[in-house]
């Protein structure tokens, strides 16, 4: 099998796996020798409290009783149709919804354990939102920042211009032939419709007075062309941008264009730039996420700077729940709850738990039995 590695130097790197393997340029091959590992990390103790589960059922899982420890980094596992998505967000999503919403007509009593947090954040990959116009920076809340830092600018200039007159959603300093979106529907009958580049704005989205308004030589629209690495350089004496951009960085979308339709992101990205959202937030240091394969179509590499973001939210007295079969995520929890043994019909049970190396010596597990040659 030939591996073709895109971006490596000056030339993409090509060539069997062992060819690869021996390039030091390449960090691909440092994972698939061995060289480069998931980062190694303290576990964490947890902070004594437990959530309690007594007859979950939600569609195959076959009356389970487990606890789940808190203030720890907890990973569930198992083939496809285990039952991991039924408990995790069947049963602990729907309970925790009710119980914090104190809706009693929804309220699932086989489960205890809410009173120890302040709040259950559910991060999955549905889609973010289906309007073009959504994008990482919208939807992050960061574009607030580049607008009023351009109305900054824009003052000192003796401009007339206003924080509103930065954001092209609405009416005043958008280019309105296109109305802020930068290029023309174009109705091709029987066909699907076809977008051409704005001929007004030529794509910028805005207003001539407002292009002329400019941080260290860059538009508005010249930032949202950016990459959130290249914004994170721009702006990095900018202490409230910066700490919202590297946060994006920190969970792997520092490729990830700012205004990139949020139409066109994959469930993994979604899920992430929601990650990056409530990572900007401050949260009490006692809330349960819940994930549903944050790593997945990522990079080894980028999966390791994500264990590093779940270890630092659990040092701080988060818990984590989390979907997972990257098998180096899994060796870095804290805790596994293995469920099969089959899917469909033929799962839904506790095959194992306990820590990843607990787990790998129990051998009616498959999810131990790729834990232990990791080992």
């Amino acid at each position: 099998m030939d591996i073709i590695i895109k971006g490596a130097r000056e030339n993409n790197l090509k060539g069997t796996v062992s060819e690869v393997v021996s390039c030091t340029d390449s960090i691909t091959g440092q994972y698939l020798g061995g060289s480069m590992r998931a980062p190694k990390r303290k576990k964490a103790s947890g902070n004594g409290k437990i959530l309690s589960i007594k007859g979950a059922n939600t569609n195959n899982l076959k009356d389970l009783n487990l606890e789940i420890p808190l203030g720890k980094f907890v990973t569930i596992t198992g083939v496809s149709g285990a039952g991991k998505s039924s408990l995790v967000f069947g049963e602990i999503s729907n309970a925790a919804t009710a119980y914090f919403n104190k809706d009693n007509s929804n309220h699932q009593e086989h489960i205890s354990g809410f009173e120890a947090l302040d709040s259950v954040i559910t991060i999955d990959q549905s889609p973010i939102g289906r309007s073009s116009r959504s994008n990482a920076a919208t939807y992050t809340d960061i574009f607030t920042g580049f607008r009023n830092l351009f109305a900054e600018i824009a003052v000192k200039q003796k401009s007339n211009l206003q924080a509103r007159h930065f954001s092209y959603n609405v009416h005043g300093g958008r280019c309105e032939k296109c109305q802020g979106s930068g290029k023309i529907p174009i109705s091709m009958n029987f066909l699907p419709d076809v977008e051409v580049t704005c001929p007004v704005c030529r794509g910028k989205r805005y207003q001539k007075p407002v292009l002329a308004i400019k941080y260290k030589d860059h538009t508005i629209a010249d930032v949202l062309d950016l990459s959130i690495d290249e914004a994170v350089i721009l702006f990095e004496k900018e202490k409230e941008l910066y700490r919202k951009l590297t946060i994006l960085q920190d969970v792997g979308l520092g490729y990830l264009g700012l205004g990139q339709s949020a139409s066109t992101l994959s469930g993994g990205e979604a899920q992430r730039l929601k990650l990056a959202k409530e990572l900007s937030k401050q949260s009490s240091n006692k809330t349960l996420y819940l994930f549903d394969e944050p790593t997945s179509g990522l990079h080894p590499y980028d999966a390791n700077r994500l264990i590093n973001v779940f270890d630092s939210l659990v040092l701080k007295g988060n818990s984590i729940i989390m979907i997972e079969h990257n098998s180096e995520v899994i060796l870095a929890s804290d805790w596994v709850i293995d469920l099969g043994p089959e899917g469909g019909k033929h799962g839904g049970e506790i095959i194992a738990q306990g820590t990843p190396e607990e787990i790998a010596q129990i051998k009616e597990s498959a999810t131990g039995e790729i834990l232990s040659k990791k080992l």
